[in-house]
């Protein structure tokens, strides 16, 4: 049959890609080829940082010019920073891993490396050397739920196998339900979400509970700011996930399950439905797995993005087809959850550490870890800082570790100010608790939380006040209005900060902050309420200064609020280029050439083009 019109105009489009990506190669491959396999990371890091093209350009090469190379893809290895990553084999089992390629640099790689065996030495990244900014990079990490991540092939449920999966599945199925449980109950795992409640007693309170029915959920509802542990491993490693709802399905005697994940995450949601399809084919998910004689059937429910959501009272009652709005507990979702049945719900992080620990046992889990926070975490490492992407760090290891020792630092130069931790709901700890072990105890000490993972650093040019307002910001937009505090009270709080970031603030604003946000905490009737205060909070309690200079003295320390600085030109330094001159919006900069420049405070907007213009640092923010 004759493909539609549409088919064909695609198919056309398509061929035009192709023969624009070959277009300029002028190139005739060596008749020995030795890269057997080219390996593309396509995560989201790696495909917003131009590597889907390059996988079109190589998979065109390999067709237009016959190579005997495979070209097949993989997730995210953490590295963010570096991508977009391309590794080389060849048929010796030598490799080489190139990062940061634009399409360019991948033809010439296509042509001198794969077509002539000549390594292009200045793009190479070596991750097995411990004095490399990789190697120091992964050098205190452990990781289990990330072991496969940029590894395998997320797409192909065979490279999964290979790499030991779905081994711990028949293994579980041979054990009891109560064993299962008491094996994640003595690793110590607990939840990832946020809360950090037991995993194994969440687990048996599912078991223990009465129902015909019973459910499983996989909370991937990430909605912080700069949070995207969730969303990488789906795409990286979605079958680990899957083993581990099965398993907890058999252990609490749950036969459907839901995975809860937002649409904003379509390459997420579009391997997890690969993902489910292969493991039904292959009798590892649905009826009779294995021949065991149990079911468990896995949907998708694709959320809207409502950050409310990842309460998982409300995250029922979205998949039930309700609005999102989270209710009075108890009862608990282990008692009447989703349709009023016994469910057990988890996040990403959680399920995907379950394999592990059923492979290797509790207690080399346990091992990992401080006294009341066993095994590893993973962290966004996001902000200001110099190696971002995703980490997976043995609790108990220092903040001050992760930033700089994992992280590098600051990717400004400029000293570490604080890290916001646990997102929206958490709260900022200053460089002086920098020493504080990732614990959930030790973090809740300093009034921010664990988090689902989160991490975002900031520098000595953050404004505190202004990092409160955008995150009360985002938590007032996302808030469910069900309870009168959560709705009224962060929109006055929210006000009140953004009057203070514009000069116009009052004496009586940080009581009426403080006050406000305890009566906040402790009227709301979910999470999200009662943490909506945390940032608020904890610049109050660190950075207290910093909302004084605002209101005092009309002052942004950090340089940043407009309606409190000032920018100027240094004479001495000033050559009278015109460079501020001419990218001055508003026309407040005046001057003759080759003489010092003046800006018109009436006129000038604040809006720095003039600082990011100027080359010999002659314009000073006070």
């Amino acid at each position: 049959t004759k493909a539609p019109k549409a088919v064909d105009n695609h198919l056309k489009n398509c061929q035009c890609i192709t023969k624009n990506l070959l277009e300029g190669i002028d190139w005739k491959p060596a008749a020995n080829i030795t890269i057997s396999e080219v390996i593309i990371g396509l995560g989201s890091c790696g495909i917003a940082s131009g590597a889907e093209d390059i996988h079109k350009l190589y998979n065109a090469a390999v067709k237009e010019y016959k190579l005997p190379t495979k070209i097949t893809i993989t997730g995210c290895m953490g590295l963010c920073h570096k991508e977009p990553l391309v590794k080389l084999k060849d048929r010796k089992g030598n490799s080489w891993m190139y990062s940061g390629l634009d399409l360019n640099k991948a033809k010439k790689v296509l042509t001198d490396h794969i077509g002539q065996n000549k390594v292009h030495n200045e793009w190479l990244i070596d991750i097995s050397k411990a004095d490399s900014s990789e190697g120091q990079y992964l050098a205190k990490q452990k990781r289990i739920v990330l072991e496969n991540c940029g590894k395998i092939d997320p797409e192909n449920i065979d490279d999964y196998m290979r790499a030991g999966g779905y081994t711990a599945l028949p293994k579980a199925l041979k054990m009891t339900p109560e064993a299962i449980i008491e094996d994640v109950t003595k690793s110590g795992l607990r939840g990832r979400g946020g809360a950090g409640f037991s995993t194994g007693m969440k687990w048996n309170f599912a078991r223990a509970a009465k129902g015909d029915q019973k459910y499983v959920i996989c909370n991937a509802d990430e909605g912080d700011p700069g949070a995207f542990m969730d969303r990488s491993v789906l795409e990286s490693d979605p079958h680990r996930v899957l083993e581990g709802m099965v398993i907890a399905g058999f252990a609490i005697g749950a036969t459907e399950a839901y995975i809860y994940c937002r649409a904003e995450y379509p390459l997420a949601v579009k391997r997890l439905y690969k993902a489910i399809a292969d493991g039904e084919a292959k009798n590892l998910l649905g009826n009779n797995i294995l021949g065991s004689g149990f079911n468990f059937n896995i949907h998708i429910k694709e959320g809207a993005g409502a950050f409310v959501c990842g309460e998982e009272t409300a995250l029922i009652a979205s998949i039930e087809g309700s609005r999102g709005m989270p209710r009075i507990r108890p009862p608990f979702p282990a008692n009447a959850g989703l349709w009023g049945k016994p469910t057990n719900i988890n996040n990403v992080e959680t399920f995907a550490n379950i394999p592990w620990i059923i492979n290797n046992g509790a207690a080399a889990y346990a091992a990992f870890g401080t006294e009341k926070s066993k095994g590893t975490k993973v962290f966004a490492l996001a902000g200001k800082i110099k190696r971002g992407g995703l980490v997976e760090v043995p609790m108990g290891i220092t903040l001050a570790e992760i930033i700089n020792d994992v992280g590098g630092g600051t990717s400004t130069g400029k000293p570490v100010k604080a890290v916001q931790m646990g997102g929206p709901s958490g709260g900022c700890i200053p460089t002086e608790l920098m020493n504080t072990p990732v614990d959930y105890d030790a973090l809740g000490k300093t009034g921010a939380i664990m988090g689902s993972g989160g991490m975002i650093v900031m520098d000595s040019g953050t404004c505190m006040v202004d990092i409160a307002r955008f995150f009360l910001n985002f938590t007032q937009n996302e808030s469910c209005g069900k309870c009168t505090f959560c709705r009224i009270g962060t929109k006055r709080m929210l006000e009140i900060l953004e009057r203070i970031c514009k000069g116009e603030g009052r004496d009586s604003d940080i009581p009426l902050l403080e006050d406000l946000a305890e009566k906040i905490k402790t009227t709301s009737l979910c999470g999200l309420g009662q943490t909506a205060p945390n940032p608020v909070l904890t610049t109050l309690k660190y950075f207290r200064h910093e909302y004084e200079a605002h209101i005092k003295d009309q002052k942004c320390p950090a340089g940043v609020c407009r309606s409190l600085i000032e920018y100027t030109i240094t004479m001495e330094k000033c050559c009278g280029c015109g460079a501020c001159l001419k990218n001055c919006p508003v026309g407040a900069i005046t001057g003759e050439k080759k003489k010092p420049h003046t800006i018109n405070q009436e006129c000038c907007t604040q809006c720095g083009a003039c600082m990011e213009t100027c080359k010999f640092d002659a314009i000073i923010v006070s």
